[in-house]
């Protein structure tokens, strides 16, 4: 998506040209000179950034600027004030208004290119955020399309991983992306027959072979991404079956060599198909799903991990309560 112009608002010319010989040389600038202009223009040509003086005739800047938040199609649009005011109190209401910064007249030519190269970075950031959220929800939509029981699973063990990794002592970062990476899991499963996804029962010996086979496919399809949402989301997919005794698939690894990634999506990802109903089987207890992990800590599930999973019930019970109605999640916010 092309990157929209930068609009400069102010009422005197002088300033206008100030603004021009600062970043006309760099940036695609448009120009408007009182606050009904400046909405009239963010309609027409989508300015990625706004340069907005707060002294003007009519409408004044604090106006324009609420105005501009007050939208749901500009509310993400970043609002940069440039005026010769200067105390406090003239900052606080800015801010309170929306804006994201302020520049100081008489402008400083490397401090406004300063100021807007770091929020059109904040916006080309925010762009390919909603770009990776939007990825993540089509592939994981196409990885259950012909899967037709799993509902908001994929939503709610990608909670539940990110809960597990908080209690395990992961950074925030870390955490929102398990959390973004959790719903990839079985993206392999676009290279599984429909007849072995929608049986409605046990598989056999040789369907099994092929089920098998979608930690394969896809990591092979996550791994095409350098991003660290989708390299984390490979390897998520490639192992989310091993186990910590080594007798789970691909390739059998055991213990510490499966990633840590991998070893708590597993827990998230078969405590939530324990309790929810499939075509095969009536949905498990919480209680009964947590004995269960119980059971398996040292075997099927790395033992400190599903040892911290087990203190973790009222918050599952908290996620599980919220997805109850919900099938799909909210949609990524809109980025100006």
């Amino acid at each position: 998506m092309a990157q929209g112009p930068i609009l400069v608002v102010d009422d005197e010319p002088i300033n206008l040209d100030a603004m021009r010989l600062a970043l006309g040389a760099v940036h695609k600038l448009i120009y408007a000179r009182d606050g009904g202009s400046a909405l009239e223009a963010i309609a027409k040509h989508k300015p990625a950034l706004v340069l907005l003086d707060i002294r003007m005739p009519g409408i004044d800047g604090y106006e324009v600027c609420r105005a501009i938040k007050a939208n749901p199609a500009t509310e993400s649009l970043p609002v940069i004030f440039v005026t010769s005011l200067s105390d406090v109190g003239d900052e606080a209401r800015g801010f309170e208004a929306g804006a994201v910064d302020f520049i100081v007249k008489p402008i400083s030519p490397l401090v406004v290119r300063a100021r807007v190269q770091t929020h059109l970075s904040l916006v080309r950031h925010s762009r390919l955020e909603r770009s990776h959220r939007d990825a993540i929800y089509m592939l994981s939509e196409a990885g259950h399309f012909n899967d037709n029981d799993t509902g908001a699973h994929v939503w709610r063990m990608a909670a539940y991983s990110a809960e597990l990794a908080r209690a395990a002592g992961w950074s925030v970062e870390s955490c929102r992306l398990i959390e973004l990476a959790a719903p990839l899991h079985d993206t392999g499963k676009i290279g599984v027959p429909d007849r072995i996804l929608g049986k409605p029962g046990p598989l056999d010996e040789d369907e099994w072979v092929l089920m098998r086979r979608h930690p394969l496919i896809g990591h092979e399809i996550l791994s095409k991404s350098a991003a660290p949402v989708f390299q984390m989301a490979a390897e998520i997919a490639l192992h989310h079956h091993e186990r910590w005794d080594g007798s789970g698939y691909p390739y059998g690894i055991a213990g510490s060599a499966i990633p840590e990634s991998a070893r708590i999506v597993a827990i998230a990802d078969v405590y939530d198909a324990l309790t929810m109903k499939r075509a095969y089987k009536d949905a498990w207890a919480p209680a009964q799903a947590m004995d269960w992990i119980a059971e398996q800590q040292g075997r099927h599930f790395d033992p400190r991990l599903a040892g911290l999973f087990l203190t973790l019930a009222p918050k599952l019970a908290d996620i599980q309560r919220r997805w109850q109605h919900q099938i799909t999640p909210p949609p990524p916010p809109m980025v100006a």
